[in-house]
């Protein structure tokens, strides 16, 4: 049966997938997502962040074979912000998944964020589950527990208590929620951490406890980028809690944010076996929360340190 595809003006879900050199996987996410395009009022669109790889020729291949099915627009690289914020601009849906390059979309999964729009039109942000997907093939499902009631409590959940989870390619976000602000482009990493705590903050949430994608873990991953993180620093605190994004209401929980912050950089630093970055990120967490002292999973590895 030939697929058709709906008028844009008409589009309710947005698929965009950043690439940057991943043509090796990139086929994998393209595909997942085409072969749910028929069962959902939505589209795909890809954007080539300036790869040096065989990206170009690899979607040109996938446009072959799937003529008219999806859209692609190459740009300078100008890292995962800008490519993101481009999808804001061009995709056409009222609501936005996006789907890194490396990762899938898990089956059925654009029917049902279809039908849980349907179900709670209200919704901006909708929060599904994943499965993590390892190098040895294993895989572990993540499911999605019930949003706290108050937007304190999310934004505490997320930043502070990690409670609240929420990974790219397994929730939906409606375009309003950009209104406070889009993904900051001076931060190639975890740029995504002001956007969601600022939905969380602002606006309707809803759970949908299914896995939305498959999300594969490996090294090379710019989650794991300590050079991102060190560059984007505990300037991250003041993008979070900027005035536009973060309610006046929940700036006292800017400084328990910088001590967890900080806190992350000294685990992230560690892990790399860098230990002068490490001792200091520590020190600043204590100092700026004293309570840091009782985080014991971080505390040990501080004391190692002393000895290293």
């Amino acid at each position: 049966m030939a697929r058709t595809t709906t008028p844009l003006t008409e589009l309710l879900i947005s698929v965009v997938i950043p690439a940057y050199n991943y043509a090796k996987t990139l086929p994998r996410a393209v595909n997942s997502v085409l072969a749910q395009l028929g069962q959902a009022n939505a589209e795909l669109l890809v954007i080539d962040d300036g790869s040096t790889d065989e990206t170009p020729q690899v979607l040109e291949h996938l446009q072959d074979e799937h003529p008219g099915l999806f859209r692609v627009i190459r740009k300078v690289n100008g890292g995962l912000a800008s490519v993101r914020n481009l999808g804001i601009l061009k995709g056409k849906g009222q609501y936005l998944i996006f789907l890194d390059a490396d990762d899938e979309m898990a089956p059925g999964a654009l029917k049902a964020v279809t039908q849980h729009i349907a179900a709670a039109p209200q919704t901006r942000l909708i929060i599904g589950g994943h499965w993590s997907v390892f190098e040895d093939g294993s895989r572990t499902l993540h499911h999605v527990k019930p949003l706290p009631v108050t937007a304190r409590e999310r934004v505490r959940g997320y930043l502070l208590d990690k409670t609240v989870s929420l990974s790219n390619g397994a929730c939906a976000m409606h375009r309003e929620v950009f209104a406070p602000g889009n993904y900051p482009e001076h931060l190639r990493n975890a740029e995504d951490l002001p956007v969601f705590a600022q939905v969380l903050a602002r606006f309707p949430c809803s759970v949908l406890d299914q896995p939305l994608a498959l999300i594969y873990k490996h090294p090379g991953s710019m989650r794991h980028d300590l050079k991102q993180s060190l560059a984007a620093g505990v300037g991250m605190v003041e993008e979070v809690f900027s005035p536009a994004r973060m309610p006046a209401d929940l700036q006292d929980l800017r400084q328990a944010f910088l001590a967890q912050r900080c806190l992350s950089l000294f685990r992230d630093c560690y892990s790399a076996g860098d230990y002068a970055n490490a001792r200091k990120f520590y020190a600043l967490a204590v100092r700026t929360d004293w309570r840091s002292l009782m985080r014991w999973s971080y505390t040990r590895k501080a004391i190692r340190l002393l000895f290293a």
